[in-house]
């Protein structure tokens, strides 16, 4: 099935993988990686071509049918490589590896490269810095029907191994793009939609705004929140009431509380 087999942990070709673990390398060569079986059939669903697929049939949990995969994805051109056990665990960046590695173009882009409907609901993260809670918030987008998901100033890169982990390749299924605040802004502007910021400094509960337009859900650094920037530049300022003695919720659940208060009300509006 495969054009090559590699065995040895110590192959060439593996040096070049492992780099791809390192954000100037992704960025220069405009490539990063998939591991795991689940994530890669959701970024081929999103129509996400690999460069190249590392197996390794003794790390698959269902070989038969996986396998099967491998065979379909060499069938349209993509060079396929079985790896020994040791060289896939050589390569391989989470615990229990089940044996798939995938090379894939980066979903890198400017706002200027992407473009939404006129009633788009979308999510704006700046500064965050963990790839875990951007993507769980990818995760939350994609469930969600979140049209784009925006990083401003963004402090890690879409193609980082553990956000696409944490995203389970949400990354790749729902359009994402980077850029600096003010061109955000400007980028959310010209479309004519609304900024609403999450903050604790204001006395407007989330679920008191109409999120049934064109509306960008914001949320900010884990530490700092958003910026005078992006709040000078929100339409609403909303808080999540809070009971107990904690004073912030992740940014991911922040984030996943007030998307939901959007799809609600436009459901609603739907069936009025």
């Amino acid at each position: 099935m495969a054009d090559l087999i590699i065995t040895s942990p110590s192959n060439q070709r593996l040096k070049s993988l492992t780099s791809l673990r390192r954000r100037r390398s992704r960025e220069e060569s405009g490539l990063t990686l998939i591991e795991g079986f689940e994530e890669l059939a959701l970024a081929l669903e999103a129509g996400i071509l690999p460069q190249a697929l590392y197996y390794c049939p003794d790390l698959m949990l269902d070989p038969t049918t996986q396998l099967a995969v491998v065979s379909d994805v060499a069938s349209r051109g993509v060079e396929t490589v079985q790896l020994g056990r040791a060289a896939f665990e050589k390569v391989a960046y989470r615990e229990g590896p089940d044996g798939f590695l995938a090379v894939v173009p980066s979903v890198a882009r400017a706002c200027a490269d992407l473009e939404v409907s006129p009633r788009a609901l979308t999510l704006l993260c700046q500064g965050v810095e963990k790839p875990g809670n951007l993507g769980a918030m990818l995760r939350t987008a994609d469930a969600a029907g979140v049209e784009a998901v925006v990083a401003a100033d963004p402090v890690t890169d879409w193609g980082n191994p553990n956000l696409v982990r944490a995203s389970k390749g949400t990354v790749f299924s729902v359009p994402v793009c980077s850029d600096n605040t003010a061109s955000t802004i400007g980028w959310l502007q010209e479309r004519g939609i609304a900024i609403v910021a999450t903050t604790p400094d204001t006395d407007l509960d989330y679920t008191d705004v109409d999120y049934t337009g064109p509306v960008a859900i914001a949320v900010g650094a884990e530490k700092y929140g958003l910026t005078d920037e992006v709040l000078a530049a929100a339409a609403y300022r909303v808080r999540i009431p809070m009971a107990g003695r904690a004073n912030s919720l992740n940014v991911a659940t922040s984030a996943a509380i007030v998307i939901y208060e959007a799809v609600r009300q436009r459901r609603a509006r739907l069936r009025a």
